[in-house]
């Protein structure tokens, strides 16, 4: 670049600088001149409002609407042209206009009548915050129910927060509404600095949020009572139908051996000395601390506890030396001879007449309640923040760990192993170790040739009442082996694959944070290292989540057993299943890492297909050891002899200050009624329960002790009953304790969050309400075995009372109306049942 074109260039640089600088001044000094016009204008405005308070006319209203400026905060403020400005509204010339202009209120004639009236505040006041400059008016804004916070966006996601984590009392959170009467402008409540003084938490609304231009709102006497809990009690409309004149002497009949079958179970049904809650008192409302080290063994000395099997269940006694049992329980005759009672009883005539009237009569009591109440529990909804159907805790209580992911998981998996890991020995067979590929290239296919379809393990028409072909979708492609080698913990590889699956499920319920599972993992009792085995896999692995705890289910497979080989009577069954957990109560330290395990163990189930005939049990019965024929037990005889065992194993771990176990069958699937009526005296709660709708006695009994139904209506449709004949919305109407379960995942659903997939089709079959999702997703927690803090901190502190003291509407979006519905009916037919007898205990059964 040559000399002369250089000092053209800095010329033209140094006269646009010249020019920059000198537009930037001038712009400077006509702001500062036309700040000081505005400012003087302002001066004239205020000078002119002082001299002629009393001397204001519509006309002066209406030459103040010209200025499009407002000063407040020492800046100005463009009037917003979405709203309207209501100290603009031009209104007739009256003297009560005029008292009210004075007052500080208009009222727009625009309005159409019915609508609430919008308030606004003296000059200097402002609703909720201190008034630091004088403003001439007010903006209207209107606030979300929801919505505590005026200043935040409606788009802002609060899914990932979390209520009580940030609020640990109700009266902080009431503090954070409106008073609705238009009373913020009263002189009691600003005190003598002109501050506004706290509004008590019960003249306030949750329905009208604070904002920084205070809006009040005529109040709906229906929405405040229910957002209170006291009057919520006076505006609910109750339900006064039921009979006052005495039962008939045939009723009374009835009642009194319904009494007898109810008293039956409180007899057998173990329970706790003390209550959770007695043992451990929550004060801290926030998220219980997850466990460092879940998998901790800490030593535990030995006890002189001595055990031993007799006909079947074990008997503990003090030491060696005693005699005495500790925990004496009820013999097998004993519990066939109740158990033929409790059949004879559900096959008379005139108690399934009576049982039948009192079923139909609770349906018709729920519909009236809805045609009465349901606007009264979607307000309380609405007015419950943060809180909705998808971040309400929901358990599932009836999962198979085996099937717990879907099938487009499991297909993702398998073809990730079949890149990543191809030269992993996964199997023996037939006298050879095979390679991950070469099992594959066994069966002529590559990762590329797998798809869903191929797959094959989604159930179809031609599972229905077969329960053999049901059973054969948990082998992938067909194939035994790729079942051995991706879904069993006892293989080559030591269920190392089945781990990792097991880890990607676990870390998708804890994503999802409102989502737990109770996942049922089998022990089949062929021999006694079955428990090490199991243990050791679950520790070794680290199979731990806060949104998981465990079921053993034990198959009822005897009789294949039996035929293998290997075993030579029932009696060998239960010393497999049974005598390891003694051992392991007694001295912690014979089986470490099962002491570990059994502390998120929660429930014993038993499975299998429960169409297959069988003979009902008699009074006398052959011992376990006496059982040497091939043909399997009927299942009350299984039944009886697993809960004996957990009894007395139950009593034995509370001794210790150890978790206990509950009895958790499935049962009702399918096959005769006695296996329900069995369960009836035994389990705490039930997988399943669909065969109750052919038996009105045994339904009408399990409503009366409130047992749980752990029920899977799209797993009833794969196997044994069509959709729209399932009795859950029959069950839920009339007050049973139901929640929903997916059971099969991978044979049965098609999402990631099966249990929701699960609730999505109930509610848009069934016509379920969001309070029925809620209610039913708070039964799931209610039969879940999780522990007593994570049920505080899930559905209330109170979780354990009856009725709608044991509720907390901001965790489980349950109005109190619903929950004092179901007690007071629940309580009105006790009382029918006892003759006007009953007792009631304050807290409900766990």
């Amino acid at each position: 670049m040559d000399a002369h074109a250089l000092h053209l260039a800095m010329a033209a640089l140094i006269g646009a600088s010249f020019v920059a600088v000198s537009a930037y001044y001038m712009h400077r000094k006509t702001l500062t001149q036309l700040l000081e016009f505005a400012k003087t204008m302002d001066r004239e405005r205020e000078r002119e409002d002082g001299g002629g308070e009393g001397d204001k006319s519509p006309q002066h209203f209406k030459k103040r609407r010209n200025y499009g400026r407002r000063k407040g905060s020492g800046s100005y403020r463009r009037l917003s042209a979405s709203f309207p400005d209501v100290t603009a509204v031009s209104v007739a010339v009256c003297g009560d206009c005029e008292e009210r202009l004075n007052n500080g209120t208009v009222y727009a004639d625009v309005i159409p009548p019915g609508l609430p009236r919008l308030h606004t505040l003296p000059e200097g006041k402002s609703g909720g915050h201190a008034a630091t400059t004088k403003r001439v008016g007010h903006l209207i804004r209107p606030t979300s129910p929801k919505s505590p916070v005026a200043s935040a966006s409606a788009f802002e996601s609060v899914e990932g927060s979390d209520d009580e984590d940030n609020m640990t009392d109700n009266a902080d959170l009431e503090t954070m509404y409106i008073h609705t009467n238009g009373n913020a402008n009263l002189p009691e409540q600003i005190n003598a600095n002109g501050e506004q003084m706290a509004i008590a938490p019960s003249s306030m609304i949750r329905s009208h949020s604070v904002s920084a231009d205070l809006h009040g709102v005529q109040p709906d006497p229906v929405a405040a009572d229910i957002l209170r809990k006291e009057p919520e009690h006076e505006t609910f409309v109750r339900l006064k139908i039921s009979p006052t004149e005495m039962p008939s002497p045939d009723e009374a009949e009835v009642y009194c051996t319904m009494q007898v079958c109810l008293e039956m179970r409180r007899s057998y049904v173990f329970k706790e000395a003390v209550a959770p809650w007695e043992k451990e008192v929550i004060s801290d409302p926030c998220t219980p601390k997850p466990n460092p080290n879940p998998f901790a063994y800490t030593p535990v000395g030995k006890s002189e506890h001595h055990f031993q099997m007799e006909d079947g269940v074990v008997h503990v006694y003090t030491n060696k030396d005693s005699q005495e049992k500790l925990f004496p329980i009820a013999d097998a005759t004993t519990f066939f001879t109740d158990l033929h009672y409790i059949l004879k009883v559900i096959a008379a005539g005139n108690t399934r007449t009576l049982c039948h009237h009192r079923l139909n009569l609770l349906e018709q009591k729920f519909n009236l309640h809805l045609m009465l109440n349901a606007d009264r529990e979607f307000l309380a909804q609405k007015s419950a923040p943060h809180r909705d159907f998808y971040n309400v805790r929901k358990v599932d209580t009836h999962v198979h760990h085996s099937a717990c992911m879907n099938q487009k998981h499991l297909l993702r998996f398998i073809k990730s192993k079949l890149r990543k890991e191809p030269d992993e020995v996964v199997i023996f067979r037939d006298g050879t170790y095979l390679t991950l590929k070469e099992v594959f290239e066994s069966l002529d296919l590559t990762g590329y040739d797998l798809n869903v379809d191929l797959l094959d393990v989604h159930a179809d028409k031609s599972t229905f009442h077969r329960f053999d072909k049901f059973n054969l979708k948990y082998n992938p492609c067909g194939q035994s082996r790729l079942r051995e080698i991706f879904l069993k913990q006892d293989n080559l590889i030591q269920g190392r694959f089945l781990a990792e699956l097991t880890k990607q499920v676990f870390s998708d319920l804890d994503t999802s944070k409102y989502q737990m599972a109770e996942y049922r993992i089998s022990i089949y009792g062929r021999k006694q290292s079955e428990w090490d085995q199991l243990a050791s896999w679950i520790v070794n692995n680290e199979l731990y989540s806060e949104n998981v705890v465990w079921l053993i289910q034990l198959p009822r497979l005897y009789n294949i057993y039996k035929e293998m080989g290997i075993v030579t009577s029932f009696q060998n069954i239960l010393d497999n299943i049974f005598l390891p957990l003694f051992e392991v109560t007694v001295d912690p330290e014979s089986h470490p890492q099962l002491h570990v395990f059994l502390k998120k163990v929660v429930g014993l189930d038993l499975v299998d297909d429960e169409s297959k005939p069988e003979r009902r049990p008699t009074k006398h019965m052959p011992t376990p050891a006496q059982w040497t024929n091939i043909f399997n037990p009927a299942f009350s005889y299984y039944a009886y002899y697993c809960y004996a065992n957990l009894y007395t194993l139950n009593k034995l771990r509370e001794s210790k200050g150890m978790t206990t176990i509950k009895f958790r069958p499935h049962s009702g699937e399918a096959g005769d009624i006695d296996h329900l009526a069995a369960t009836f005296l035994t389990a705490h709660n039930i997988a399943h329960g669909i065969n109750l709708r052919k038996s009105p006695v045994l339904q009408y009994l399990y409503y009366l002790a409130q047992i749980g139904l752990a029920m899977s209506p799209l797993s009833n449709n794969s196997l044994f009953l069509d959709y729209h004949r399932n009795p859950f919305p029959m069950f839920f109407l009339r007050g049973l304790n139901v929640s929903l379960s997916t059971d099969d995942p991978l044979q049965i659903h098609l999402t990631k969050e099966p249990l929701v997939e699960e609730y999505s089709i109930a509610a848009s079959v069934w016509k379920l309400s969001s309070c029925d999702l809620c209610e039913i997703a708070r039964n799931s927690v209610y039969q879940s075995g999780f522990s007593h803090a994570l049920k505080s901190h899930w559905i209330g502190r109170g979780y354990y009372k009856r009725g709608p003291d044991g509720n907390d509407i901001h965790r489980t979006n349950v109005p109190h109306i619903r929950l004092e519905f179901r007690d007071t009916i629940w309580r009105e037919e006790m009382q029918q049942v006892y003759l006007g007898k009953a007792i009631f205990p304050e807290d409900i059964d766990t």
